[in-house]
Order: structure tokens, then C-alpha cells, then sequence
């Protein structure tokens, strides 16, 4: 399992990375100011801060039980990745349709489209993740 500490520095590496990327492409997408992509930017990184922490928690004592924590492969990244999106994505839609005055479904889409992109950004930053911080029972292993 990993540590809180660990946990936490995953956490905020991944939203941090995020929220420059919301900011800069996230404006240039949909005409909304930098500022106000980068303040819902803000906003979505503190949601999406607290799920990590929750969600990944959970996940680990699943992969524990279920799996006892063996390497995660493609997969198990994926099944990581959409089931992170998916609670994501349903607390998103109001909040993105609140701060730019816009529809659900307008809300919806552009989530949507976050989602999309964020499922092949977490895949990714999680694989890269694993492999310059393994968790220290694989990294024991691979050693021995």
C-alpha cells in the first residue's frame, strides 16, 4: 500500500500538471477567458484533489482484497481511469454549468470532452507514476 505522504504527492503532481493544462487549452477550446478556465480550473482541481484521495483509498483496499496488489497492468490502469472519470464527471456537470452560466447539457459536453481527455492524461500520469515511484512491495520485489 502506499503511504499518505506518497498518496498526497501523487495528488498534487497530477493537479497540478492538470490545472495548467485546463487553463491554457481549456480557454483556447471553448472562448472562455483564461481566467475563468483557470478559476473553474481551480475549482475542478480541489473536487478532483479530494476524490483522488478518496477514490485511490478505496481502489488500493479493493486491489488489496481482490488482487493483493499485484502489478497493475493496462487494464486495471483503465478500469482506474474511467471509474476515477466517471465520479468526476457527475459532480463536474453542475459545477461547470453554475460557473459559466451555461445548460447542464452544454455542462455535460464540455465535462464530457474533460473526461475524454483527462481518462488518456490519468492512464498516462499514473503509468509514468508507478514506474518513478513504485509502491514499495513491488519495488522490494523487483530488487530481489
Amino acid at each position: 500500500m502506499r503511504s499518505f505522504k506518497d498518496r498526497l504527492r501523487h495528488t498534487l503532481l497530477f493537479e497540478m500538471i492538470a490545472l495548467a493544462l485546463v487553463a491554457v487549452f481549456g480557454s483556447w477550446i471553448t472562448g472562455h477567458s483564461p481566467a475563468e478556465m483557470g478559476a473553474l480550473g481551480l475549482i475542478m482541481s480541489l473536487l478532483a484533489m479530494a476524490w483522488n484521495l478518496i477514490y485511490n483509498w478505496m481502489f488500493d483496499h479493493w486491489d488489496m482484497k481482490h488482487r493483493n496488489m499485484a502489478p497493475r497492468g493496462v487494464k486495471i490502469r483503465i478500469l482506474h481511469a474511467v471509474l476515477f472519470e466517471a465520479g468526476l464527471l457527475i459532480a463536474g456537470i453542475f459545477i461547470v454549468a453554475w460557473w459559466l452560466q451555461i445548460t447542464l447539457f452544454q455542462a455535460f459536453l464540455l465535462d464530457l470532452g474533460f473526461a475524454v481527455f483527462f481518462l488518456a492524461y490519468a492512464y498516462v500520469f499514473n503509468l509514468t507514476y508507478d514506474k518513478i515511484f513504485p509502491v514499495p512491495a513491488q519495488a522490494a520485489a523487483a530488487a530481489s
